[in-house]
């Protein structure tokens, strides 16, 4: 049987998970990819589908398995003379953690991740992911702020790209809105360069590009442009032509409004491939045919590398029978396209954004933290066995 997500057209199968067969793609949507797609743009070569794969132990994401580092960690990308040993070390290192719990501590957001625990690697092509998916209230910027900081703390080094006017993900990396002096909307207006916009937050290794209301506006001010949708990944193919530096972004994140509007399709047109937070409840079901389609659309005409990354299912429930049915529906007819991981329903997930901290800042220890650390492994094992199967 044939990938329902690689083909022209999606099966019944696919259409029984999302209980709404036959909806048609938004008419906007689809003609903006069809105009677009009568200009001129570069073809590139059809990427392989990602494989998926065990996912890494948490040991390879520097971080221990019994999840015991403390949580009043440091913050400065610079390391520190000496830092508290944690617990979790155990009785080796015992000599040594008495001098080192005795340094000074000093001030900053805590972070769970010391800067010195990241492993130093070749430079690696910058990977775009973007997170869509048009049902709101799913996860996406959940998914977006909690899947960078955990690539974070693994040593990648991560721009989050918040695309949606509420301006959420910018809100929960702790990024003020007075701050905020150029945004995603100048950087697609054409106003200012992506690094111009980028902002460091309290978590080392991860940089946002934040957004204001005024993106609400950007149909009407690049909606009459031959290049709108290609907007966002001009800006990106600038950055990423920039001459080498040290802190060159090896993923970057895209943060979606929950629309399949042209906000969207630029992220879909700029993307190596897109993740795919799902709700465990029937109405985020929905629009999961529709969005499959929009994103064979985008592949057929504007980038034929896009991919499907995987399918995160997210506020799941143990207590709740409904959300075990849509486990079930999901990986029964999506297959290796889910991810193994599951994000829980947390109290201490949603509570972290309150405070502008990620929920591994807030609390490390919780399920919502494990998750989207299990979540990451995924990801970068996913990620390494695409470029095994590219360089062979």
């Amino acid at each position: 049987m044939s990938d329902p997500l690689d083909s022209d057209e999606p099966p019944a199968s696919q259409d029984n998970v999302s209980r709404t067969a036959g909806a048609e793609m938004p008419t906007f949507a689809a003609s903006l990819i069809a105009e677009a797609s009568r200009g001129t743009h570069e073809a590139q070569p059809v990427a392989v589908p990602p494989v998926p794969a065990e996912p890494l132990p948490l040991a390879e994401l520097a971080v221990p398995a019994e999840m015991a580092l403390p949580t009043e960690a440091l913050v400065t990308e610079e390391p520190p003379a000496a830092t508290e040993a944690p617990e979790a070390l155990g009785s080796a290192n015992t000599s040594g953690s008495t001098e080192a719990a005795a340094a000074e501590e000093p001030n900053g957001e805590v972070v769970p991740f010391p800067a010195e625990c990241a492993v130093a690697e070749p430079p690696r092509p910058m990977r775009i992911l973007a997170i869509a998916n048009q049902k709101g209230g799913v996860g996406k910027t959940t998914t977006a702020i909690n899947l960078g900081t955990a690539l974070a703390a693994a040593g990648e080094r991560v721009l989050v790209i918040d695309l949606d006017p509420q301006g959420n993900a910018s809100t929960g990396l702790g990024i003020d809105r007075k701050n905020r002096r150029f945004t995603t909307y100048d950087v697609l207006i054409g106003q200012a360069g992506l690094r111009e916009a980028v902002l460091p937050t309290a978590v080392p290794r991860l940089t946002i590009a934040p957004s204001t209301v005024d993106l609400a506006g950007i149909e009407l001010e690049i909606g009459a442009m031959r290049d709108r949708v290609f907007r966002l990944r001009d800006a990106l193919a600038a950055l990423n032509a920039e001459p080498a530096q040290d802190d060159a972004y090896t993923y970057v994140l895209v943060d979606c409004p929950p629309a399949l509007n042209l906000l969207t399709v630029n992220a879909m047109a700029a993307a190596n491939a897109i993740i795919v937070p799902l709700q465990c409840e029937f109405f985020a079901l929905e629009g999961l045919s529709q969005l499959l389609k929009t994103v064979e659309q985008v592949k057929t005409a504007l980038n034929p590398t896009l991919a499907i990354h995987g399918i995160v299912l997210t506020m799941y429930d143990s207590r709740n029978n409904l959300s075990d049915q849509v486990v079930a529906d999901v990986r029964q007819f999506m297959g290796s396209r889910v991810y193994d991981t599951v994000i829980p329903r947390n109290v201490r997930v949603s509570e972290a954004p309150s405070y502008g901290k990620p929920v591994l800042v807030y609390d490390l220890k919780c399920a919502g933290s494990e998750a989207y650390l299990r979540l990451a492994s995924e990801v970068i094992q996913r990620e390494r066995n695409l470029a095994e199967q590219l360089a062979g």
